[in-house]
């Protein structure tokens, strides 16, 4: 009688436990799971943002288009002394009057490359038709190593004018100064023992 009583006792208590612990199963999972998908769903926009942010910004083309209305000359750059001389001629190829040209460079300083503009003004700066001026400035030559043609301005608002580029002049080649070399001669060596003066080897 004694083992009947005992196996009724337990087998109500342990069916009683096991409730508790598959919840606690179920709830172990469902966080779990949870926590798997919401680390999922934040690499994957980190993956988007980072895509994003990598994809070249796309660039807006702002060159005037239509006939060409002036001819933009760039001369190679001169050496002189500490700084880099940069000149070139514009011409007006339409039929009316260019007022308030200046030319657009961008150089690249020589630290890191980065681009720098620069707005040179034409002198005159009113042009007739088929009529030439020129241009010219002088940057220092430790600060930048390239300069590049970018665009032509004119009046009203310094409007971008349709126009075409061509190579100006050449560097002239460099004159080396004639250096006078002077050579002193020196006085003969005098030996302890020579055909002049022979001496005895002990």
């Amino acid at each position: 009688m004694s083992h009947e009583s005992i196996d009724l006792s337990v087998a109500p208590e342990s069916k009683s436990s096991l409730g508790p612990k598959l919840l606690g199963i179920l709830c172990a999972l469902f966080i779990t799971g949870a926590l798997l998908l919401g680390y999922a769903f934040m690499r994957k926009r980190h993956g988007q943002q980072t895509l994003t942010a990598a994809a070249p910004t796309p660039q807006v083309d702002n060159t005037p288009k239509g006939p060409p209305k002036a001819q933009v000359i760039i001369d190679e750059p001169i050496l002189k002394g500490t700084e880099t001389i940069i000149a070139g001629q514009v011409k007006n190829l339409s039929n009316q009057t260019l007022s308030g040209l200046a030319v657009r460079l961008v150089l690249h300083r020589r630290k890191d490359g980065a681009p720098v503009e620069a707005l040179i003004e034409v002198e005159p700066s009113t042009l007739e038709p088929n009529a030439e001026a020129a241009y010219a400035a002088k940057f220092p030559a430790r600060d930048y190593i390239g300069v590049r043609l970018l665009g032509l301005n004119a009046d009203p608002n310094s409007t971008q004018l349709a126009y075409v580029s061509a190579q100006g002049k050449q560097r002239p080649p460099e004159r080396l100064e004639p250096k006078a070399i002077v050579i002193t001669k020196s006085p003969p060596s005098e030996f302890l023992n020579s055909p002049d003066n022979p001496a005895r080897v002990r």
